[in-house]
């Protein structure tokens, strides 16, 4: 399975993440433990939602998707 996850910042909740990983648990870790240069800042963070595609593409589609303008307003309307 390939997954976008959007993760919020539980100390700083106005700061929000969108990514893609094929393994969920062990990113979600990377985040949390400040191994990831883009969210090391704003740890600790808490998943707020994840979607599964059974591709690739599919995925990383979709995460491209939630990074643009209109993704944004979906996902603030929907996912958040």
């Amino acid at each position: 399975m390939h997954y976008v996850y959007l993760l919020r910042s539980v100390e700083h909740p106005d700061q929000t993440y969108v990514g893609y990983t094929a393994d969920l648990r062990a990113r979600f870790a990377t985040h949390n433990a400040g191994e990831a240069r883009h969210t090391a800042k704003f740890r600790p963070w808490r998943l707020v939602t994840y979607l599964a595609f059974s591709t690739k593409t599919q995925a990383l589609a979709f995460e491209t998707y939630l990074k643009s303008h209109s993704g944004k307003a979906f996902a603030a309307k929907r996912l958040w």
